[in-house]
């Protein structure tokens, strides 16, 4: 019986996915904006808002050649408090959507307290609720300067 199951799956076709518009992909990048925006005016109240209750983030950055990895859940997120000014930037992102689910692969740079801290890439996995786009999961990289990329645009305007 399940070699038959088998037989039968491998003979249905697959179903095409859905066709995206340049309207969607412009969608999903305009929203990982919006949570960049966030982190610049240290609302990670809000940016927690945005995320799936079971969504979870990921920073990566490498130290004397070892990976360190920090991962938060939506409510350790919730809980972030900085008075510290945060500035990250996002440009040149791109965007895949199928359907209820999307990915935003977003380079960035971050200034702290009007200096450059760090750069990197924003991965973003993301979610149609019914409710709009949710972040299911956020991983990025930290790397340090100067072996990384600055925002297009340079430093910014003080």
């Amino acid at each position: 019986m399940r070699r038959l199951l088998s037989l039968m799956l491998f003979l249905v076709p697959a179903i095409a996915p859905a066709q995206s518009t340049r309207a969607d992909s412009l969608a999903v990048l305009a929203f990982a904006d919006s949570a960049l925006a966030l982190i610049s005016r240290n609302d990670f109240a809000g940016l927690s808002t945005m995320m799936l209750p079971e969504a979870m983030t990921f920073a990566t950055q490498e130290a004397g050649g070892r990976l360190q990895l920090r991962a938060s859940t939506r409510s350790q997120m919730a809980a972030v408090t900085s008075t510290t000014p945060f500035l990250e930037r996002g440009f040149r992102g791109e965007a895949k959507v199928d359907g209820r689910i999307a990915m935003v692969w977003l380079p960035y740079d971050f200034h702290r307290d009007g200096r450059w801290s760090h750069c990197g890439v924003d991965i973003f996995t993301l979610i149609k609720s019914d409710e709009g786009w949710k972040i299911a999961g956020l991983v990025y990289t930290a790397v340090q300067p100067p072996a990384c990329t600055m925002h297009p645009a340079g430093p910014p305007k003080r």
